[in-house]
């Protein structure tokens, strides 16, 4: 590795980034080699190492080849204006690829007394200072324009064209300079253009028609930045190591009946299951069973470009009409996914499961598996109620069953938290036309998938731990004190007690909704649990996972869509010593560093995801405005409230300002705002009939307002708790942490 090559004459590490930092002029190769006295062979050497360097996140590299430290700004470099006010003037680098830390935002300091003459996204030539906490720009020369891309959609209004921001704060239209052949209606990429108070819009692209379904994750991904290409290069590796051979040395499974049980609109397979009873006089009663996973660790070496890329892209991203995925299809949906009567490479966890659901043993192995099926959620539960035929009924499914019945006893014996929150699934035809919106069924079929899961799951880092290897866990915190504090106010807005003092378990929130019961006000109480939990994240560090009620979790199970899972599967490749594609000494050493990067493209992913849907529902519910539907308040401030379609989803807000004359207290501990003299209130949870009077598909907006003669002057449409009828499940989507339950997706 590249530590080895480190030599007497050679500097280190440290002496390198020390130079890096402390020389007056920008650091290349030569400028490094002459500081050091460096030989022509060292010279060699060097290149190495600095790629090394490169390659572990150490130091990037600046155009004109001259190197700094990652995270830091270059002594010169390109930056990008994108405030100018008067004479202040920030910029940014228009070049930052440091995962792990924010670009900064630098002060430009022009010559004194001179006027600025630098506009919102002009391009300048710099050289950087660091000053304190932050960081100075003195410009050397003003360079072509840049983009400082908007997502939009053009309209005409006043004889000129507009361009109306797709995002849901974005409250300004922009008059536009350019439209480059765009015309009305268009959705398109445009950059700012101009100083204050003349800002323009330039359309540099057309993107086409924002109302068409297949538009709605198109926005998603150029908003957000997703990288949805591969280049060819990539792609020609992805074919190479795609044809290469199984390898030696895998103990072969392919005489067991193992299946995979996926959503039927699955596009990856990742994992596959088997069980049986155990035939080992220790373990009477127990189980055996197999948690079989797609082997990337074999296709995907560390280094690699496809490496490079799934560690940038972080995860998969799946929308309605599409997923953009972390590895190029011919590995994600071919050669690396699970698939019925064809040979694949497989990382097999073999668990001993007690007859009381306890894990007793684990043991890893690189494998060869084929799959006798690939069966839909749906067909497995049917064939096991009985109401569908299927040949594997007796042999596979049944003992899978029996030995997840084991797995549930001791799952509820762990009492982990109890949110049982469904996805909505968006169904669409062929052309991508929206066909209905509505929960996923929850059926015993997805339990079943989801405890062998978090099975396998915990005997991954267990093993990782014994072997004393590192470890990428899944961390999920308890509740902030804070969270806490706020949850005893809410409860007491019903008359029940919270204790701050005792010691806080997911069971803890399990006793309380037992306490509500089935109260018509469960959904609200419900929902302020779930915006108590914190958000689940990666990183080496064991904190547990509270969610889950386990002291160690990691994620294995999914290393086609989650570059964690890939990091595991080395981390067990090196540690089990099962050949090529194992951990690297780099790799254990980035860890920290690792984690917080796939922790923050995995949170970009979901509000991707989440957005997405949002369009489509108020594509689907713009064929209804003007209709007065049932809602349910989802949120309240005191500007006015949120609520959302039942049934449906979508969030809509009602203003205070569209609820009367009368003045309305907001109370934050009760989530309400209540009528200063009639006494009508609108709170979280509550059920009322609202008119949909807006859906904006383009940023997924929705707009309600009262009924005519409902609210105050006219009497509440439903005030106090919700009357009965209310819903038992909180179909709830912001903030949602991993750690609760949904179907759809595997831990």
């Amino acid at each position: 590795m590249a530590k080895n090559r480190t030599k007497a004459g050679l500097p280190t590490r440290q002496q390198i980034l020390d130079f890096i930092a402390s020389s007056d002029t920008p650091a290349g190769k030569r400028e490094i080699a002459r500081a050091f006295g460096l030989s022509a062979q060292d010279k060699i050497l060097l290149k190495a190492l600095l790629k090394d360097m490169t390659d572990e996140g150490l130091i990037d590299i600046a155009p004109g080849r001259a190197f700094h430290k990652m995270g830091g700004l270059p002594k010169v470099t390109v930056l990008r204006v994108t405030d100018a006010d008067g004479d202040t003037v920030w910029a940014v680098p228009e070049r930052w690829e440091a995962e792990h830390v924010p670009a900064p935002r630098l002060r430009v300091r022009e010559a004194r007394g001179k006027r600025s003459a630098l506009g919102v996204g002009d391009r300048i030539l710099a050289r950087t200072e660091e000053a304190g906490n932050g960081w100075i720009a003195h410009p050397m020369k003003k360079l072509a324009r840049g983009e400082e891309l908007m997502l939009g959609v053009l309209h005409e209004e006043g004889g000129r064209m507009w361009l109306q921001g797709v995002e849901k704060k974005e409250r300004r239209d922009w008059p536009v300079s350019d439209a480059a052949g765009a015309e009305a209606g268009d959705l398109v990429l445009a950059e700012k253009t101009g100083r204050p108070p003349r800002i323009t819009a330039k359309v540099v692209e057309r993107l086409g028609d924002p109302f068409a379904p297949r538009s709605f994750s198109l926005i998603a991904i150029h908003r957000h930045g997703i990288p949805n290409m591969f280049s060819e290069e990539l792609l020609e590796e992805a074919e190479r190591v795609a044809g290469q051979p199984l390898g030696e040395g895998r103990e072969d499974l392919r005489h067991l009946p193992i299946v995979a049980i996926d959503p039927a609109d699955a596009r990856d397979h990742d994992d596959a299951v088997w069980a049986t009873p155990d035939d080992d006089p220790t373990n009477e009663g127990g189980w055996k069973a197999i948690v079989a996973i797609a082997d990337v660790s074999f296709y995907v070496r560390p280094g690699s470009e496809l490496d490079r890329e799934a560690r940038k892209r972080g995860n998969s991203v799946y929308f309605p009409d599409r997923v953009v995925p972390m590895l190029p299809e011919v590995l994600s949906a071919d050669v690396c996914s699970l698939k019925e009567g064809v040979d694949r490479a497989a990382l097999a966890c073999h668990l001993q499961v007690t007859k009381g659901g306890a894990l007793k043993s684990w043991r890893f192995t690189r494998a060869v598996v084929r799959l006798v099926a690939n069966i839909a959620y749906e067909d497995a539960q049917a064939a096991i109620d009985g109401t569908l035929e299927n040949a594997l009924t007796e042999t596979a499914l049944r003992p899978l069953w029996a030995c997840w019945a084991a797995l549930a006893a001791a799952r509820e014996k762990r009492e982990p938290l109890d949110l049982d929150l469904p996805e909505r699934r968006i169904v669409l035809d062929e052309k991508g036309r929206i066909l209905s919106v509505a929960p996923r069924e929850r059926l015993d079929a997805h339990k079943l998938i989801e405890e062998y899961m978090i099975a396998a799951n915990v005997a991954a880092a267990k093993a990782l731990e014994a072997k004393k290897m590192p470890v990428m866990y899944r961390i999920h915190e308890p509740p902030a004190r804070e969270k806490l504090v706020a949850l005893k106010e809410y409860l007491k807005t019903f008359g029940m007690e919270f204790a701050l003092g005792q010691v806080i378990r997911p069971a803890t929130f399990n006793r309380i909704l037992d306490q509500v019961g089935e109260e018509d006000f469960r959904p609200q109480v419900m929902e302020q649990v779930l915006r108590t939990q914190t958000q689940a994240y990666y990183g080496p560090e064991n904190v547990g996972h509270f969610g889950l009620a386990l002291g160690s979790y990691a994620h294995f199970t999914s290393p086609i869509r989650r570059y964690s899972d890939l990091v595991v599967h080395r981390a067990l490749v090196e540690a089990y010593r099962l050949g090529p594609g194992g951990l690297t000494p780099e790799e254990s050493g980035s860890m920290d560093r690792i984690g917080e990067a796939i922790s923050k493209l995995e949170r970009r992913a979901m509000e991707a995801e989440r957005e997405t849907i949002d369009r489509y529902v108020a594509a689907y519910l713009a064929t209804h405005v003007g209709e007065v539907l049932e809602a349910r308040i989802t949120g309240v401030q005191n500007f006015g409230f949120f609520a959302t379609v039942e049934g449906v989803g979508g969030d809509g807000l009602v203003s205070v300002r569209d609820l009367g004359s009368e003045y309305f207290h907001y109370d934050e501990a009760g989530k309400r705002l209540v009528g200063e003299h009639s006494g009508d209130e609108f709170a979280l949870g509550q059920r009322l009939e609202l008119r949909l009077v807006e859906a904006n598909p383009v940023s997924g907006a929705l707009r309600f307002e009262l009924p005519e003669g409902k609210g105050a002057g006219g009497g509440p449409p439903r005030t106090g708790r919700p009357g009965k009828g209310a819903p038992k499940r909180v179909l709830h989507r912001r903030g949602r942490p991993a750690n609760i339950r949904h179907q759809g997706r595997k831990r």
